[in-house]
């Protein structure tokens, strides 16, 4: 929309910000309600893997560090205010911000399990191989499951609005 029609009026003396607002309560409802629920649940993964790494901490820290942060960004999420203007920057940011972390999170852990198992199994490579691409396989599933994700929040938060095809909104 153009700077100069957003300070239009509709016939019932509505600006364009003030229509979408009120047909979109709705979107605003279930935006927050999918954000907790995903926020919970990326919540208790990374405390998982604090916990987990925890005991590791001493070898190789970056799991837990990563971990720790990535939880704190899902706890930021879920005491946000949940505003129209939350929607359109700061969440989408957080929830990049915490999949990122998470998923350096989930890939450090897999590092320390392997470094781990290859300092304890001194030249078994017979068995460290197929364990070691279990661990891989497990980081790329979820990479997978998540890239998607983390795709349309960038680029519903970065991507350009002039590249979208949309009719134009009349003020009559």
């Amino acid at each position: 929309m153009t700077p100069t029609t957003k300070l239009k009026k509709n016939l019932d003396g509505d600006t364009p910000k003030q229509v979408f607002t009120k047909n979109h309560k709705d979107l605003v409802i279930e935006g927050d309600k999918w954000m907790k629920e995903c926020a919970t649940s990326c919540t208790i993964a990374g405390s998982l893997i604090i916990t987990i790494m925890f005991a590791a901490a001493f070898t190789v820290p970056a799991a837990l560090f990563t971990s720790s942060t990535s939880v704190l960004v899902f706890l930021g999420m879920l005491t946000s205010r949940y505003s129209e203007r939350d929607f359109l920057k700061s969440l989408p940011k957080k929830l990049m911000f915490g999949l990122f972390t998470l998923f350096c999170s989930i890939t450090a852990m897999m590092i320390t399990f392997c470094a781990a198992l290859i300092i304890m199994l001194e030249g078994e490579i017979s068995v460290m191989i197929p364990i070691i691409a279990f661990a891989g396989f497990t980081v790329s599933v979820f990479v997978a499951l998540q890239f998607p994700l983390f795709i349309d929040i960038l680029s519903s938060t970065y991507g350009s609005i002039f590249d979208r095809k949309m009719k134009p909104w009349l003020c009559e």
